[in-house]
């Protein structure tokens, strides 16, 4: 073993430029980073993310206000324990699953806990004062104890997936150490709980070991390691899950991993991780006047590459972390909440996250086992849920049959998970995730949908009942009907760009024509389908995924924005029941409907903390649902900020297209949109400065661009570019694949034309509970 750092006690600057993650050394690594209360360098890349560091000034009672820590796999909340001198730091693991098919995902594949470390002081906890700094994704602070205080710093290791803790006391609390203690492996889900459900056994407990075993084989084991030098000590954990069948090895593995991070140079170890994070945050950039809604959307970048990673597990609604109550979600829901979620990836420029599209090319094997047996042709796929991040939804579980006594919410899961994934396509261009992924599967999901199309005395195709997620049961349902039309249409395009002459094109066409139109009403709107009108509260925008995020209507085109508005204007005027998501989605429809100043009013009133339907957003920007966590709706509202500066669809680039009058400034760069396009604008005073866009496709470039007046357009060699002029503030022109194009307000000076933190447009209250 080596001694916990062969620079031995060098200790951090305020910008985090090297690592102390050594027991004993002077503290002033555990004090908050500079960036919590000013900028720490000239980069504003360092600079938005480092200002919004996350502060406690009060100790946090559980995960509705804990700082929180992942690498897409371990996770950690860190509050108060059960007594007044303990912390309780609560791991999960996003992997650490039950393998009993027998039952529905819920309780079969149900998520399970794993347990908690203690740390005891001799004094009752009298103050904290912790940081979660952002850009380093580390944890650092303070206990003050009616004895003394410690200080403490942790992380989990972005690669390794090791958890490093280091903390020194002062005199008084030199006893302070750190126990651990597993919880029960058995589901926590109360929902749907079979009688003859047994919990797994007792783990066994060794030396800094606990060994949990599976009823269904394979199992976990959660190890740990102390290096103690002076009175500071190094705490190492790490959490090893073995599949049923695999090497029964989790307890070695586990137990050598913590050696092997204990044999490594902590220095070394800290800059891995920090290194991977800076050039996480730096692939995008967004800056705003409102500091608190820019600091919450640096947090949910934050949370989503701490919850999932792209050949990672799929984020279920607790993600990585768990929650110690509420805790009836286990798994993984397909109908709104993995598709709102993830939705931040695409536009934020991170496709490192797309844990979606990787499980659907990883285990498209499991699909068919969705699918009712009497269905089961080898061509047609379903996607239930809950399921687990392996798109298994239980042995004996399906789907159901429109138009039978089995109708489900589940019909339209994998139709609109392959819209996420048809958005992968879109801002990456690479055909391979078309061919490979979008066209096979979305097929398959069709053709499942086909069999329960009728014709009727009109001619057109009807679809037997089925259910509205989250309403009710309806004939000519629009949330399926718009998922089977964009399906259609979908693989028609899909088919001509891949130079597939597909037997199943007539077919799909056949659909595309006569699929009936959605039931309407003349005052309300688009229903919920035939003869079932939206009459009260719903939370769920099931019957306007036409409208968002499927854009079958487009407000550019003036016939569509009637019923655009209708539909609209009845939905928002019952909000008695709405969640968290349901005002993020209203916020990105009033986006796309040029209606900038609704955008940011249902925006903020969700942000606020407002509490409707006994949920609410959380200090820590977490959500909960009455006292269950949802991670969805937080993650959801960061794709609400980004469609309001930018937004790609039918081959049009708009750049601030929904500003706020209240948001002069603004400040973008590298933020992506469909047709691998990158962009970077600044605004100030409440006029565009410049736009920036780079082609990483070649692929044609419609774009209003919102600079007022006459325009140059360059190229990255400063040469006039040919475009022409097609609407107000709208070109077109050709980016050649990896080209670049300048617009700027016609003879002014080139400008500086990179990001730049824009001026805060006053007060604003740090997420955390900084007072």
């Amino acid at each position: 073993m080596t001694e916990f750092s062969r620079r031995r006690f060098v200790s951090t600057t305020a910008a985090g430029t090297t690592a102390l993650w050594l027991a004993g050394s002077r503290t002033a690594w555990a004090s908050p980073p500079a960036g919590a209360a000013g900028p720490a360098s000239s980069d504003p890349y360092e600079n938005t993310v480092r200002a919004a560091a996350m502060t406690w000034r009060r100790l946090p009672t559980g995960w509705q206000e804990a700082p929180f820590l992942a690498n897409g796999h371990l996770g950690a909340l860190l509050y108060a324990g059960a007594t007044p001198n303990t912390v309780k730091l609560m791991l999960s693991h996003s992997q650490v699953q039950d393998q009993r098919g027998q039952w529905r995902g819920g309780i079969g594949f149900s998520r399970l806990p794993v347990g908690y470390f203690t740390l005891t002081l001799a004094g009752e906890i009298t103050a904290v004062d912790w940081t979660l700094d952002l850009y380093d994704a580390e944890l650092r602070g303070t206990v003050t104890t009616t004895r003394g205080s410690l200080a403490f710093c942790a992380l989990i290791h972005n690669d390794t997936g090791a958890l490093l803790l280091s903390t020194r006391p002062t005199a008084g609390e030199e006893a302070a150490a750190w126990t651990f203690q597993w919880l029960p492996a058995a589901t926590t889900r109360t929902s749907g709980r079979p009688a003859d459900y047994t919990p797994n056994p007792a783990p066994r407990v060794g030396d800094g070991y606990v060994e949990q075993p599976l009823l269904a084989g394979g199992g976990w084991t959660t190890a740990w390691r102390e290096r103690r030098e002076g009175t500071g000590r190094l705490l190492v954990a790490h959490l090893v899950y073995r599949f049923p069948g695999e090497p029964a090895a989790a307890t070695s593995a586990a137990l050598r991993a913590v050696d092997r991070t204990l044999a490594t140079d902590p220095d070394r170890l800290v800059d891995r991780h920090r290194d991977w994070w800076h050039a996480y945050y730096r692939r995008s950039f967004l800056s705003v006047p409102d500091k608190r809604l820019q600091s919450f959307y640096v947090t949910q970048l934050y949370k989503l590459a701490s919850a999932t990673r792209a050949r990672g597990p799929v984020i279920s609604e607790w993600g990585p972390w768990f929650p110690e109550v509420g805790n009836n979600w286990t798994a993984v829901w397909w109908n709104l909440n993995v598709q709102i979620g993830m939705a931040p990836v695409h536009g934020s420029n991170h496709p490192e996250l797309d844990s979606v599209t990787h499980a659907l090319r990883r285990f498209e094997h499991h699909l068919p086992a969705s699918v009712p047996a009497a269905y089961r042709d080898g061509e047609s796929y379903a996607l239930g849920h809950p399921s687990d991040w392996q798109l298994r939804a239980g042995d004996t579980y399906d789907v159901g049959i429109p138009g039978s006594d089995r109708i489900s919410d589940n019909f339209g899961n994998l139709t609109w998970a392959l819209h996420h994934v048809w958005l992968a396509y879109r801002h990456s261009m690479d055909p391979a995730v078309l061919r490979d992924v979008v066209y096979p599967i979305l097929a398959k999901a069709i053709t499942f949908y086909a069999h329960f199309l009728r014709e009727g005395s009109d001619g057109r195709l009807h679809l037997l009942t089925t259910r509205s997620p989250e309403y009710a049961d309806a004939a000519d349902c629009t949330y399926d009907l718009s998922l089977i039309r964009w399906g259609v249409r979908t693989l028609i395009g899909s088919a001509e760009l891949l130079r597939h002459d597909d037997p199943r094109l007539g077919r799909w066409r056949d659909i595309g024509r006569r699929l009936t139109p959605y039931a309407e009403d003349p005052a309300a709107g688009v229903m919920i389908g035939k003869d079932v009108p939206l009459a009260a509260s719903h939370r769920h925008h099931s019957h306007l995924l036409w409208l968002h995020p499927l854009r079958e209507r487009n407000w550019d085109r003036a016939p569509d924005r009637a019923v655009m508005r209708r539909s609209m204007d009845h939905w928002v005027s019952m909000r008695e029941l709405w969640h968290g998501y349901s005002y993020a989605t209203a916020s990105s429809m009033y986006s796309v409907m040029d209606e900038p100043e609704k955008a940011l009013d249902f925006l903020t009133f969700f942000t606020d903390l407002n509490v409707v339907a006994d949920c609410a957003m959380t200090v820590n920007t977490m959500y909960r649902e009455g006292r269950n966590l949802a991670l969805e709706s937080p993650l959801s509202a960061a794709q609400s900020m980004l469609d309001m500066v930018v937004q790609g669809h039918d081959g049009v680039v708009k750049v601030f297209p929904s500003l706020s009058r209240r948001w002069a400034d603004a400040s973008i760069a590298s933020l992506r949109t469909q047709g691998a396009f990158l962009v970077d604008a600044d605004r100030s005073g409440g006029l565009t400065r410049w736009v920036r866009v780079r082609s990483e496709a070649g692929a044609p470039l419609t774009l209003e661009h919102s600079v007022e007046g006459e325009i140059d357009v360059r190229d990255g060699r400063g040469h006039p570019v040919r475009r022409r002029e097609t609407g107000p503030g709208r070109i077109t022109l050709d980016v050649p694949r990896g080209g670049t194009v300048l617009i700027t307000p016609r003879g002014s000076r080139r400008p500086e034309t990179g990001p730049r933190e824009v001026p805060s447009n006053g007060a604003w209250t740090r997420w955390g509970l900084p007072d």
